[in-house]
This record gives structure tokens, C-alpha cells and sequence, in this order.
């Protein structure tokens, strides 16, 4: 039964948080809530945060405050905040931000509404549990992507403390999700019509080290490519130190699980690495690199970079300019060094002007948008199997993504066609032509949805 509070959700920040959110519009769902899109109909209001960096930090500020505004300008009665910013600054939000009714931390989401009916009966509160607990580990989703896809969280929090990184402060010790749990939650998916299952935490290559003892992410893998309706299965966030033989092997073998990884390695210098608190040198880093290509050929590898590190000379930054021109990632990201408080990095000597880190995280993505251009000339006249994400407005062309395209972070191929597609289908194309983060193709005549 409906209780009539209409509840508007806005979801900030990371992919891991988008599962969050997807778990915790369910659980309103369930509990009888309705969502809505129009923040001045809604009765409460819940930000899930994000303060990874600085920018991340800001955004969430701004939003808590453009929603503050519907208390008086909308019919709002409770403002809740939880996630990444609620479990890290509770205390500053209390102080400073008295527009907000309760906060949830990341602990405590499954009690999502049991906050919103305190908020909006007067009684707002901190629902604070212990950061290390594993909440919500199969209940169901309501999803924000469209349907055809869908990201699974199969870890939690991260140990590897790297330098710069406040993930363990907000997210606790790294906590797998039972492999049982994760095959419920991804059938589960599989029934609302979802055809590519993302795979994402901190670190996925430790999957099941806590749990059973050893790395077996490759048996997860094997076992979710059983699932009816699953076409493809991707891997994000693997950090390349963890990578191990029977993961590859999988990838190898298993025609599900497709040719991409997403290594972050943040740098190529070794003393920038060894300052981050990096496992991995510059040899090891092209060791591994050249692995997974004698290993899977056809492999796409995407990374991403930190510029303006403290410390990072101009030589330090021109040695990653080199190591990325010699490497050829096929996707690549950059993050101007963020100073966050609480971590080693942010009380190192040598921190960098905005200016510099600006500048350099320009001149990378312009030496990545050359390489990728040139990547994208070579992949004329090749064969894909795409899936179509929707039409393009107002044009007799769709959107689609191949097998080395992840969502949100990757670019599309680009299909013009009379023939009507829906989002989710797989369909042949042949490339026809490049851009620089792009590819456009004809439908070929045999396309048929797989």
C-alpha cells in the first residue's frame, strides 16, 4: 500500500554508488514510497553523496543546497543526505548544514526508510552503523540505466591505502559479497531484461580473498555467464599488480566475458609511484601490459592517470607522456591530483598549483585524443557485434557500444540505418569510418539480435 510521500532521489558520484541508490529506490518501492522525477512534488528529498575529490566534495555541497531551496519553494519536508559525504563528514553537516534531516552512512542504506519516515514525522537522525558492515547484499534494484544494462557492486571498501585515497576512510576494510548472493542479485537482473552485468568495486581482481581464501573472480565470472538473458560480462577497476593467469584464462575461454580491462595505474614514473604508495614500476606496469596482449590479443585496456602529484617534476611528467605514447592505452582518463584531507599525500612536500595540474591533465588528453584517432583509423573495415543504446534524436542513426566501450567513460559506434533498432539489441556492423573517440558503421544485412 502507497503512503502517498513522494520521494525524489538524486544519485551522485560513482557507478558504486549508482548500485546504492538502484538498491535503495527498491527498497522504497517496496515500503510502499513513490518516486518522483519533479523535485518540487516531493516530500523528501535523498542525496546520495560522493567526496572522492575536491570537485566531487563541491558538487555534492551545491545539490544538498539547490534541494534545501525545495523546502520552501516545493512541498520538501525532509532532506536526507547518506553516502560517501554523510559518512565521512557527518559531523560538518550537522554543523553547517542544518537544512538536512537525518544522514545515512554507508552502513546503514537498508534503513533508507526508516530515515525518510523519521525525517518527515519531525524525528531526523543519524543511522551511523559500523562503515566495515555489507548491507543490502541481495535485495532487489530499481534501475537508472535504461534496462539493457546493469552494474554489480562484488566488493566493498579497499586496502590498499594508497597515498592519495580517502575510499578507506568513507568505505572501511575491502568485504567481498558472497558469491551467492552476487548470482541471486545478477538473476535477478537478468529477469528486468538486462543483457551486459558491469562488474565494479574498489578492486575487483581481489575478489573472494577475504571470503575464501584466494583470488576467484574467474569462477564468479564462469558462474554468472550461466545465466540465461547475460550476453556480456565486463570487468572494471582490476589494478594491474592483481592481475593473475586464471583470470585471463577465463577471459580466454569464457565467450561471455568480454576483451576489456580497466587497469588504473595512475602513473609511470617510479618514484610518482612509490610517493602514491603504488605496488606496481614502470617495468612492471609494461610487463603486465604486454601480457594481456600476447595473452588476448584483441584486448581493449583502459587506465587512468593522476597529473600533478606532489612532487611530480616536469621531466617525471614528460616520462608518463612517453610511457602513454609507447603503450597506446585504447581509453584513457586523466584526474588532476586532488589534495584530500587525512591522507599522507595531502601533507607531502612539492604540491602543485591548479594551474600546472590543469595544464598537464590538458596536454595528456590531447597526446590520448592522438592516439586514440589513430586506434580508431585501424579499426575500419573490421567486423563488430554492437549493442544499440538508443536512437540518435532527430537523426536515422543510433548509438551503440561495442565490446571495448564501457559505458558513460567510453565512446560509441555510430549506426545510420533505416531499420528500427531497440536499446539492448546486438546487432553486426561493419566499421566505416573514425572519429577521434568514435566510430561510425553500416548494419549488416544478417544483424540479428544475440
Amino acid at each position: 500500500m502507497r503512503t502517498g510521500a513522494k520521494i525524489l532521489f538524486v544519485s551522485l558520484g560513482c557507478d558504486k554508488n549508482r548500485v546504492d541508490t538502484e538498491k535503495m529506490l527498491a527498497l522504497l518501492d517496496q515500503d510502499g514510497f513513490s518516486i518522483t522525477n519533479d523535485e518540487r512534488e516531493a516530500d523528501a528529498i535523498v542525496i546520495n553523496t560522493c567526496c572522492f575529490i575536491n570537485d566531487a566534495k563541491e558538487e555534492s555541497i551545491a545539490s544538498i543546497l539547490e534541494m534545501a531551496k525545495m523546502k520552501t519553494e516545493g512541498k520538501c519536508r525532509a532532506l536526507i543526505v547518506c553516502g560517501c559525504m554523510a559518512e565521512r563528514y557527518r559531523g560538518e553537516i550537522r554543523e553547517e548544514l542544518p537544512e538536512v534531516d537525518a544522514i545515512v552512512g554507508i552502513g546503514g542504506i537498508d534503513q533508507i526508510s526508516k530515515a525518510i519516515k523519521d525525517a518527515l514525522s519531525g524525528m531526523g537522525e543519524e543511522l551511523l552503523p559500523d562503515r566495515n558492515s555489507l548491507p543490502l547484499s541481495s535485495g532487489g534494484r530499481l534501475l537508472t540505466t535504461g534496462g539493457h544494462y546493469a552494474y554489480l557492486k562484488i566488493a566493498e571498501g579497499c586496502d590498499k591505502h594508497c597515498s592519495y585515497c580517502a575510499i578507506p576512510m568513507m568505505r572501511g576494510h575491502y568485504r567481498s559479497v558472497p558469491k551467492e548472493d552476487l548470482l541471486r542479485e545478477a538473476r535477478g537482473l537478468a529477469d528486468l531484461g538486462v543483457r551486459e552485468l558491469i562488474l565494479v568495486a574498489q578492486e575487483t581482481t581481489l575478489y573472494g580473498t577475504d571470503l575464501y581464501g584466494k583470488k576467484c573472480l574467474h569462477e564468479l565470472i564462469h558462474s554468472l555467464a550461466e545465466i540465461s538473458g547475460i550476453v556480456w560480462i565486463r570487468v572494471l577497476y582490476c589494478y594491474p599488480e592483481e592481475i593473475y593467469p586464471e583470470l585471463i584464462e577465463c577471459m580466454k575461454t569464457e565467450k561471455k566475458f568480454v576483451h576489456y580491462l580497466d587497469l588504473p595505474i595512475q602513473h609511470a614514473s617510479d618514484l610518482m609511484l612509490r610517493r602514491m604508495g603504488r605496488r606496481t614500476s614502470q617495468k612492471d606496469l609494461r610487463e603486465i601490459i604486454a601480457y594481456l596482449r600476447r595473452e588476448v590479443p584483441d584486448i581493449v585496456l583502459r587506465t587512468t592517470l593522476i597529473c600533478g602529484f606532489p612532487g611530480e617534476t616536469r621531466e617525471m611528467f614528460e616520462e608518463l607522456c612517453r610511457f602513454i605514447n609507447e603503450e597506446e592505452f585504447n581509453r584513457l582518463g586523466v584526474f588532476p591530483y586532488s589534495q584530500e584531507e587525512g591522507t599522507p599525500a595531502a601533507e607531502m612536500a612539492g604540491q602543485i598549483d591548479e594551474e600546472t595540474k590543469l595544464s598537464r591533465r590538458d596536454e595528456l588528453m590531447e597526446l590520448q585524443m592522438e592516439i586514440s584517432s589513430d586506434l580508431s583509423e585501424r579499426a575500419i573495415g573490421r567486423v563488430l557485434e554492437v549493442m544499440v543504446e538508443g536512437k540518435v534524436a532527430e537523426e536515422n542513426s543510433y548509438a551503440a557500444r561495442s565490446y571495448g566501450d564501457a559505458p558513460d567513460v567510453d565512446g560509441y559506434v555510430f549506426i545510420t540505418t533505416d531499420e528500427v533498432l531497440c536499446s539492448g539489441d546486438f546487432v553486426s556492423v561493419k566499421i566505416t569510418g573514425s572519429l577521434d573517440y568514435d566510430l561510425t558503421g553500416e548494419l549488416l544485412p544478417a544483424a540479428s539480435e544475440g
